[in-house]
This record gives C-alpha cells, sequence and structure tokens, in this order.
C-alpha cells in the first residue's frame, strides 16, 4: 500500500473508531455525539500525520501529541458544566480526550491499541453505566423508604 492510501486509512479508521463512540454519546442525550467525536478523533489523526509527514523536517512527533492532548482539554472544558451542587459533561469531556487518543493511536500506526480502547472505553461507558444506573435506583428507593417510615 502506498504512503498515501496507508494515511487516508489512518484517517478513516480514526474517524470511524471515533464515531462509535460518539454515537454512544449521542445514544444517552449527551451534547457531544458522533460528529464531535468523530472530528475529534479525525483531527488529531490529521494533526499527528501532517506533523510526521507534513514536513521535509519532521522534528517531534511526540510535541504534537502534547499539544493535542493540550487543545483537547480546552474542547472538554467546554462540555463541562457546573450547575450549583452538580457537575455534568465530565464523562462526555472524557470521552472527547479518549476520541483524540484514539485518533493519535490510530495516526500513529497502532491499530490494535486504537481498536481495544475504543471496544474498552464503549464497554466502561455502557457496563458501568448499567452498574451506576441501578446503584444510584437502589439509594433513591432506599431514601423513599427512610422517608416513608420516618413521615
Amino acid at each position: 500500500m502506498n504512503e498515501f492510501a496507508e494515511m487516508v486509512l489512518r484517517l478513516a479508521l480514526a474517524g470511524v473508531l471515533g464515531g462509535v463512540i460518539g454515537a454512544e454519546r449521542e445514544y444517552r442525550g449527551k451534547v457531544a455525539g458522533t460528529r464531535t467525536h468523530l472530528l475529534v478523533a479525525l483531527g488529531s489523526a490529521l494533526m499527528l500525520l501532517v506533523s510526521r509527514y507534513g514536513f521535509s523536517d519532521p522534528g517531534d512527533s511526540g510535541r504534537v501529541a502534547a499539544q493535542i492532548v493540550s487543545g483537547i482539554g480546552f474542547i472538554g472544558a467546554g462540555a463541562i458544566m457546573v450547575d450549583r451542587q452538580s457537575v455534568h459533561g465530565l464523562t462526555t469531556a472524557a470521552g472527547i480526550w479518549v476520541a483524540a487518543g484514539i485518533g493519535m493511536a490510530t495516526a500513529a500506526g497502532l491499530y490494535g491499541l486504537a481498536i481495544a480502547t475504543t471496544i474498552l472505553a464503549l464497554i466502561g461507558l455502557e457496563v458501568f453505566g448499567i452498574i451506576l444506573s441501578n446503584d444510584r435506583r437502589r439509594r433513591r428507593d432506599k431514601g423513599e423508604q427512610n422517608e416513608m417510615s420516618n413521615g
């Protein structure tokens, strides 16, 4: 496979994997969904590819990767909302951050790592989401029972 086709494959895989995480967030009704996660993964992959192959002196791709992580922090901060005593959007912000990492892994040719990270992220979002939801429901029900017995 020629170099251009390999780079396009890396970009496409980054977009698909980021989009899969975003689809889960969109399904849950979160503000950052498929398009956001796809673009974050695609953009981070593109920036890393450009840093490695776009210049006659490629320099240190690690610096670009570090700047991607910092820049994504600003995007993630925009997804976090504080409302009196509760905080919303932390998981979405973390998902955006992971999508950037998946994009960078894909750009570096670490396909297995990118796919494994996507699977682990989905497991974390789904399985732990179910566990935490059940735990919250149990605590709420227990609190209602206590109020009824005290009231």
